[in-house]
């Protein structure tokens, strides 16, 4: 008689991108596990794409990691051997480059797809047991010019402040830079939705992609021209008297500095620079203030830039001027890309930053987590380089890594560079799901576990706070981030403060937060296991200070800086125990901005041209970005055979008036020459992109490689890198 008991399910979320779309595991009929629909959650409604279904794939022992591998020194080779010698070897060379060289020659890199408790122990981990101020992430290289002009103007950055729900009850969104329907497309709905309601799209991308299919409008500028489009509308919008007058005086500072810029940037030279016609800003700038309400997304395209900071400072500048920020269903949000991205760097693993969005350089943050970890605030180190610098110093000034969950063979800018400098290092240990390109590279394997084999928590792009529940055993031979910490910590001589059990580590995260910017203090596992289905918003604290929707509280508990407007209310329970448990923040600055005085701050941009614009030599500009069925650096994906038949390989994708030009059919292999490097890849000829630009997305290693050609030009406030534009020549590769 066969069973009719029903198989066990766990609820938890993709491992793929910051939606962290709500899904069911269950076992499968042939073994292993199944993805199932889990249409309660209110990001995806149970829609998902094709990676998120795939997911369970990079479970398999098949494609993964599943014992330690070190590099024998005789052979080169390397070779499986126990943990206890991987171990062994890592903190014994740790130790040595400290020795000889220095804290500050070990560096650490991190990953935006860490959970929580990993990214806040890595940080630790830097910090306490190396004492190196070498460590950053990937998450550098996804919003940090977001992050740091959300600061510049709000004084708090959460990528969005509202929750994806408000998006299809507004009027009209400006989408910056973004492809929604291939980088995300369960979040495609909202905006089909805002349409449906009534309400307006318009999407600024130099390709006509699948989400510009979709938009009222297609403004299609020049790579590396955003700036001077944000600036073009908001002259419009002056000139037309369109300003909100008495929201720039009661809830902002700074208006006639970014006024004065902004007029500047008169609509015939902002075409001039774009190439976007004078008729299509003034219907972008009509649409957008008709509305009764407005909202401006962005994500990498206008954020990758040398001037990624400014570039969305404009953008927020458009939003404060016309009173779309701090009010129900307006305002300016980010869609963040990686899957923690936005927890990932709120709790230490970037290189200025301490547990819950404290500054490094703040003597009062220092002295509260050196408190919680129980060290002098003296012996932390200061500021380290960011993603990038730390990079480009490997083999100089450090001489050993530390790395988890990064693949900057295929991810960073300049990449035959970065993986020079990566063979330069005296040693490299990577702690990684599959063996990765960069792991490759490594004296040091270290196979851990992933999403379904592990229980933290992650942060998604609206500020949610979710716990991941894991649902599978991993193989006998792997161990979780945190079991690696603890082992290297116990071998460096730190046998306490950095506990195995991920409820132990948040336990403490939440008291290192308490009182920051990003507060999780009011959140526990055992909260977010009774919010299952909805998760926390943070700020969460342990005692009041968030003034609720018409409901000011005051300046709040926020380490002096004031309080931000929004949902909430006092109290939490466990450790911080209250009356009634604080209930999250869904939505921010709708009484007041998270700033000293409670306005927002405008900040005076102009345009300023890319890092490296064509000439004769390299005369067509270059842009990145992503496929549908790829993620990221590609290290999992392409294990995947589902998602591996859909996008097999690279392309280089170009207009057919340049291909005509220079004689490239479609099919046809073409070399892409940057100052850089050389990467070739079939061409892939249609009229939705620019006739003065190629793209090509990033996924893949080996001759395809398009950070072969990006520029690594640094935003001078965030550090990001100048991913999105850089000058090529097209070479056809014509069979003899």
């Amino acid at each position: 008689m066969h069973s009719t008991a029903t198989p066990p399910v766990t609820a938890t979320h993709c491992p793929y991108c910051a939606l962290q779309c709500g899904m069911d595991l269950a076992a499968g009929p042939g073994g292993g596990v199944e993805v199932r629909e889990r249409a309660g959650f209110p990001v995806n409604r149970g829609a998902l794409c094709g990676k998120g279904r795939t997911a369970p794939a990079v479970l398999s022992s098949r494609v993964r990691l599943t014992e330690p591998l070190v590099r024998d020194r005789a052979t080169g080779r390397l070779a499986a051997a126990t943990w206890e010698e991987a171990l062994d070897r890592i903190a014994g060379e740790l130790s040595r480059t400290r020795a000889a060289h220095g804290a500050d020659a070990c560096g650490v890199f991190g990953g935006g797809g860490l959970t929580n408790e990993k990214a806040y122990a890595l940080g630790k981990f830097a910090r306490v047991v190396l004492g190196t101020s070498q460590i950053d992430y990937n998450g550098r290289f996804c919003m940090s010019s977001a992050a740091a002009a959300g600061q510049r103007a709000f004084g708090l950055d959460r990528g969005l402040p509202f929750p994806l729900e408000d998006i299809p009850r507004t009027g009209c969104v400006i989408l910056v830079g973004s492809n929604l329907a291939e980088t995300m497309p369960p979040a495609l709905r909202y905006l089909t939705e805002l349409r449906e309601n009534g309400g307006t799209l318009i999407v600024v991308d130099p390709r006509r992609t699948r989400t510009a299919e979709h938009a009222d409008l297609h403004l299609a500028p020049r790579p590396g021209t955003d700036l001077a489009l944000a600036l073009g509308l908001l002259h419009l919008i002056v000139a037309e008297g369109r300003t909100d007058e008495e929201f720039i005086a009661e809830r902002t500072s700074g208006w006639e500095e970014a006024r004065a810029a902004a007029m500047a940037h008169w609509p015939e030279h902002v075409e001039r620079i774009t190439g976007v016609p004078v008729p299509q800003l003034r219907d972008a700038a009509r649409l957008f203030c008709d509305a009764k309400a407005s909202m401006v997304l962005t994500a990498r395209g206008p954020e990758q830039q040398s001037k990624g900071t400014d570039t969305v400072g404009a953008w927020i500048n458009l939003c404060l001027a016309t009173g779309r920020a701090g009010r129900p269903l307006s305002g300016y949000g980010c869609l963040t890309g990686q899957g923690n991205g936005q927890g990932g760097r709120e709790h230490g693993q970037k290189a200025d930053q301490l547990p819950g969005y404290r500054k490094l350089t703040d003597p009062a943050a220092r002295a509260h987590v050196a408190k919680v970890w129980g060290v002098d605030p003296e012996s932390l180190p200061g500021p380290g380089r960011s993603a990038y610098e730390l990079l480009d110093a490997l083999g100089g000034d450090v001489k050993s890594l530390l790395l988890m969950g990064s693949n900057p063979v295929v991810s960073a800018p300049r990449a035959g560079h970065v993986e020079e400098r990566l063979r330069s290092l005296d040693f490299l240990a990577v702690a990684d799901v599959v063996l990765s390109e960069t792991a490759e590279l490594a004296d040091v394997v270290l196979p851990v576990t992933q999403w379904a084999e592990e229980t933290g928590t992650v942060t998604n792009l609206e500020g949610r706070v979710l716990l991941r529940r894991r649902a599978v055993s991993a193989p006998a031979g792997v161990r979780s981030d945190l079991e690696v910490l603890h082992g290297l910590a116990a071998r460096l001589g730190h046998a306490k403060g950095f506990p195995a059990e991920p409820e132990e580590v948040f336990e403490e995260l939440r008291r290192a937060s308490a009182g920051g910017p990003a507060d999780y203090s009011g959140i526990s596992y055992a909260r977010l296991a009774e919010n299952e289905g909805e998760g926390l918003f943070w700020p969460c604290g342990s005692e009041g200070g968030l003034g609720g929707e018409g409901e000011p509280r005051g300046a709040g508990d926020l380490g002096g800086e004031g309080g931000l407007g929004g949902e909430g209310g006092p109290g939490c329970e466990g450790d911080f125990a209250h009356a009634a448990p604080h209930p999250g923040t869904r939505r921010l600055f709708l009484d007041r901005f998270a700033t000293e005085d409670g306005r927002a701050r405008f900040v005076p941009v102009v345009h300023r041209a890319a890092a490296e614009e064509p000439d004769a030599e390299y005369p067509v500009l270059l842009t990145t970005g992503r496929v549908l069925a790829q993620y990221q650096s590609g290290a999992q994906t392409r294990r995947v055979d589902e998602l591996n038949s859909a996008a097999p390989g690279p392309f280089v994708e170009l207009h057919p008036r340049l291909a005509a030009r220079l004689r490239i059919a479609e099919g046809e292999p073409v070399a892409v020459v940057s100052r850089r490097g050389r990467a070739v890849a079939p061409a892939r000829v249609t009229s939705s992109i620019r006739s003065d630009t190629v793209f090509m997305p990033f996924h893949w290693p080996g001759e395809g490689r398009a950070n072969s050609l990006t520029h690594p030009a640094l935003d001078p406030v965030s550090r990001m890198p100048e991913f999105k534009v850089c000058a090529v020549r097209l070479e056809p590769l014509r069979p003899s």
